[in-house]
This record gives C-alpha cells, structure tokens and sequence, in this order.
C-alpha cells in the first residue's frame, strides 16, 4: 500500500470514512461539496478500489499548514495507514517549504509518534479558527488538543 493525491472519484469514499467518525464525534463532519473543494489537499490509501484512509493537508499561509480530516478504515487500524497519509503530508508540507505544521485531535499519541508536540491552543493563529465555527461544541467546549510540528524546509 502507498499514498497518493486523491482524484475526484475518491470523494465519496472519503465522505463517508470522515464523517463515520464525525457521526461518533471523533472529528468535525465535512459536507460533500467541502471536500469537493478541497480534494487537492486529500492523500489517500487504497485497498484495491476502496479508500481505506485519508487525510488532507490544509495550507493557511505563507508557513503554516494543517494536517486535517484524517481516518482510517476501522479495519485497517494498527496496519500503518495512518502512518501513510500523515508521512505524505509532511513531505507534501516540506516539498512547499512550509515551515510549521499543527492538527486539532482527540488522538495525540498518534501524531506524537511523528514528532507532534503539545500547545495551548491559544498559541495557534487566530485564523485557524474559522472551521471552529461549523462545531457543534463552539464556543463554548473544545476538547481536541492543538498539537504542532516544526519543519525542517
């Protein structure tokens, strides 16, 4: 299995993976059409014809991304997907010469094992913030925990 750049076809797929843990509250939904829009951001893994993870590289400026919507099949847990998707996306934010990378999750031990570290998410820029507004827990409970990542460009 490898990662790679997701096409328009794999939309659906990723629809339906992201939002399986958005309907657990593990993540935020994303609508149809958002990930339409932001398809260029997704690396995916394929099991033959079927997505089984995904996550999405989100650039916010000049040297700071976010490494968003990542899910992995429930299947295919502990078999280094994940791993696939995070470590295409740190190289697609080094290819760019992106100097600093951050997620919002309810899983830092994952994003630990790559080098992610913990921050207050007040050291996060104010423009990050404006998915917050989709979520049903703004403004008042935010739970995920802002983890960062330095680049080496």
């Amino acid at each position: 299995m490898k990662a790679e750049k997701a096409t328009i076809g794999d939309v659906p797929q990723i629809h339906r993976l992201v939002n399986q843990f958005a309907a657990k509250g593990e993540m935020l939904p994303r609508a149809l059409s958002e990930l339409y829009e932001n398809v260029r951001d997704f690396s995916v893994v394929r099991r033959g014809d079927d997505v089984v993870g995904c996550a999405a590289l989100h650039v916010f400026w000049e040297d700071l991304a976010e490494i968003r919507a990542v899910a992995v099949s429930e299947d295919m847990h502990e078999k280094g997907v994940g791993a696939l998707v995070i470590e295409a996306c740190i190289g697609e934010a080094r290819g760019l010469g992106i100097r600093k990378l951050f997620c919002l999750t309810y899983q830092p031990g994952f994003f630990g094992r790559f080098g992610f570290y913990e921050v207050e998410k007040k050291e996060l820029p104010h423009k990050i913030w404006s998915d917050c507004l989709r979520c049903p827990k703004y403004p008042d409970y935010c739970d995920e925990i802002a983890l960062v990542y330095p680049l080496e460009t």
